[in-house]
């Protein structure tokens, strides 16, 4: 069976079918897919719950950030344990476990991760440039966001297109984010790519009175 198989039914998030396979073969797991991530990653990314959950049925050994990715508080308890330093590693498409933690919206994982000691100001190596902070807004988390923010998280950095974590709550329209943002100093007048302000988002996705109280 071609790895190509098993990305079909990941991304289908065929729960029965994908089991099917596993069952003749759990090896496929160990392969990397054409997105250059593991099958669980893709899943992850993917955002295929019943893929990720057959997937970690029949996983033995996944990585710090394959467990923080998907949740696994306990086997991320376990690999720092086992491996202390390798907390602010980064995995094989860039991001840290506390970037991925953050993306995912695992807040167990994350919390524990920064009371471990996982920097939170490490951005991603692959060209993205993306912090945990961006990762949490991005995904409009109000709790994780406010926990690396409480860890001293740096509130106007910028991805490798000039977006800030304001611009992204901005543009999502979240009204809470935007307000603990500029609570704690975020700019207003930082330009992305283009030039375009945080409030020119908000106008363009028809959030009026946000872009109105950033244009003030």
């Amino acid at each position: 069976m071609l790895p190509n198989d098993l990305e079909e039914l990941i991304i289908k998030d065929d729960e029965n079918a994908l089991r099917d396979l596993l069952n003749k073969d759990s090896s496929l797991l160990k392969l990397q897919t054409s997105h250059g991530v593991s099958p669980l990653m893709l899943s992850c990314y993917f955002h295929k719950a019943n893929a990720t959950k057959v997937i970690l049925e029949f996983s033995k050994d996944i990585n710090l950030f394959e467990a923080s990715a998907s949740g696994k508080f306990d086997e991320v308890a376990h690999l720092l344990f086992t491996d202390p330093e390798k907390i602010n590693d980064y995995s094989e498409d860039g991001f840290t476990a506390l970037g991925l933690a953050c993306y995912f919206g695992k807040e167990e994982v994350a919390r524990y991760l920064v009371l471990k000691g996982a920097d939170v100001n490490l951005p991603s190596n692959n060209g993205f440039n993306v912090f945990p902070l961006h990762s949490a807004i991005a995904i409009n988390n109000l709790s994780i966001a406010k926990m690396l923010i409480e860890n001293h998280a740096l509130i106007n950095v910028s991805q490798s297109s000039g977006v800030t974590p304001l611009h992204s709550a901005a543009q999502n329209g979240n009204v809470e984010l935007i307000i603990l943002l500029l609570e704690k100093g975020a700019k207003v007048d930082n330009r992305m790519e283009g030039g375009k302000l945080p409030a020119d988002l908000a106008n363009e996705k028809g959030f009026t009175e946000i872009a109105d109280i950033l244009s003030a």
